[in-house]
């Protein structure tokens, strides 16, 4: 097999040249996006923005760049990401797109709408099959984004507390997946319901297709019954009270490989291009109402059709850099406890881990771990 081509570009300008967003659009170019037939299509373009208080997540410029260039192809742009399966600002459509406005992502500084993937309260979903899944028959993705005709990930490429970095994979992986997709990924088991925090509404119980919910009449709160439940999710995305939790007690490594499958539903059968910056590499998730002192420099960014390559080539280029003075990497590596596992993102996280993903990867045949590395003179 041909190994796949990633392209790179620095976050280098010339004085008084072309800004980094019209050198984001002539990487893109290089990398042959304008081959793609996007006249008259919808173009789902999923990327993160960013819990409210976080500010490392890609900046809006960078989105508004990537729009432009599908409209000058024809295309029918808009912006997307899925409701969380946590409690914070993200957790339904209203408090999503505040969130977004806030973090400066409106239709006026991007220049399309914004569409919440799974719909107001995260249920808004539809079962994708996986072809060779072996962890997943079949993904609960957002139905915006399943509805459109193209698909374009727009990553900012950062350290993960649980999957070592978050990559093109986690951005669509996980991110596309609706609070029960999420769910399905994250947990094993079955959900709990706080009894100080159910108000009574039953509006779970409407969602719940297995009769794993009970009402109990006496104390007006909701209860599940596990000899019925079966694990799927859907109550989460209709409490509005944050009443009912799974434990996120999944495996790290089930959890990277439903991650991968859940990517593969979202891309098999239609036409799709990847964006990776590496740029404020936090130790953490954007997910987090905080980011702290990135742990390696800003290195560029990068272009592929093919998602796992781009993976791999940030990855690589990540591990080839210094660690950053006075961050959690170098606090580690300091430490009198510290023991070496030979890799930037676990020796920031040691829990973490990031190789089975990309194995599983493709494993399943979401693309290929070889690439070539190209770099254009932009």
């Amino acid at each position: 097999m041909q190994p796949s081509k990633v392209y790179f570009t620095d976050f280098r300008t010339k004085a008084y040249g072309d800004g980094l967003t019209k050198k984001l659009q002539k990487l893109m170019r290089k990398a042959g996006f304008e081959e793609m037939d996007l006249e008259g299509k919808f173009v789902a373009i999923k990327m993160h923005f960013g819990e409210l208080g976080n500010i490392s997540f890609l900046r809006p410029n960078y989105a508004r760049a990537v729009v432009d260039m599908v409209k000058a192809l024809g295309g029918k742009p808009f912006l997307t990401d899925c409701n969380t399966m946590y409690p914070g600002s993200r957790k339904n459509a209203l408090e999503h797109l505040e969130c977004a406005w806030q973090n400066g992502f409106t239709p006026l500084t991007v220049g399309c709408p914004i569409l919440i993937g799974d719909g107001l309260k995260g249920t808004d979903d539809i079962e994708v099959p996986v072809e060779g899944g072996e962890y997943v028959k079949s993904a609960k993705i957002g139905r915006a984004i399943m509805d459109a005709d193209v698909f374009i990930s727009l990553t900012h490429f950062k350290g993960h507390e649980t999957t070592g970095f978050g990559g093109a994979i986690k951005n669509i992986g996980m991110g596309c997946g609706s609070r029960a997709g999420k769910t399905e990924q994250h947990s094993n088991g079955s959900p709990t319901i706080s009894p100080e925090k159910c108000r009574g509404c039953r509006r779970c119980q409407r969602e719940c297709a297995n009769e794993g919910l009970v009402f109990d009449r006496k104390s007006l709160k909701m209860t599940v019954d596990y000899s019925h439940c079966m694990g799927c999710g859907r109550c989460l995305g209709a409490c509005n009270f944050d009443a009912i939790s799974f434990r996120e007690d999944n495996a790290t490594k089930v959890l990277n490989c439903r991650m991968a499958e859940y990517t593969k539903a979202v891309l098999d059968g239609r036409p799709h291009f990847h964006i990776s910056l590496i740029v404020d590499v936090s130790p953490n998730c954007d997910c987090h109402a905080e980011n702290d002192a990135p742990i390696l420099p800003n290195i560029g960014m990068f272009a592929s059709f093919d998602p796992l390559a781009l993976d791999q080539a940030c990855v690589d280029a990540c591990l080839a850099q210094k660690p950053l003075p006075g961050s959690q990497l170098a606090d580690r590596l300091a430490s009198d406890s510290f023991v070496d596992l030979k890799d930037h993102f676990s020796n920031s996280n040691p829990e973490s881990e990031w190789k089975s993903c990309l194995e599983h990867a493709e494993k399943i045949g979401l693309g290929s771990r070889n690439y070539e590395l190209i770099k254009p003179n932009l």
